[in-house]
């Protein structure tokens, strides 16, 4: 079973929703389902059935947070150190054609939000930074066009 790299925040966030999913979530849906119950056909009830597939919904998803919490390998971003780009790392980069600067933390996969410039580590961005240090330049395809940036600044916070 391979281990999931994540940050300790994106462990607590997955955390927190499987306990929201537990707690709020599961039981409002098993009420829906009963209340849906008592008006009587199940076959041509709408509210069953979509009380039903949310229910289906949340089991798989509590399934799936408990596997990727199982196999959760926290990694402390804080301890780490260097100008070498690695998981955890928030990257300064400068578009070489535009020379603007953009900023991108490398997290796990569940915790990537590109409005919050949380990159996953899978992102083609990503992968071509690692390993990569300060001054270097990477060059990555995109649906847009071939890209060129350099990496400015290497931060571990």
């Amino acid at each position: 079973m391979s281990k999931i790299p994540m940050t300790g925040d994106g462990f607590t966030r997955l955390e927190e929703e499987l306990k929201q999913l537990k707690t709020v979530e599961r039981p409002a849906v098993i009420r829906a389902i009963a209340e849906a119950r008592e008006h009587g056909d199940l076959s041509e009830n709408a509210e069953y059935t979509a009380a039903r597939e949310r229910q289906s919904f949340i089991e798989g998803r509590v399934i799936e947070l408990e596997d990727k919490i199982s196999r959760a390998e926290i990694i402390d971003v804080s301890k780490l150190t260097g100008k070498q780009v690695k998981f955890g790392a928030t990257v300064t980069l400068i578009d070489e054609d535009t020379e603007e600067k953009t900023v991108y933390q490398i997290v796990g996969e569940d915790e990537a939000d590109i409005k919050s410039r949380r990159l996953s580590i899978s992102a083609p961005l990503a992968r071509a930074l690692i390993n990569k240090t300060v001054g270097e330049s990477v060059e990555v395809t995109t649906p847009g066009g071939s890209k060129s940036y350099e990496i400015a600044k290497v931060q571990f916070k």
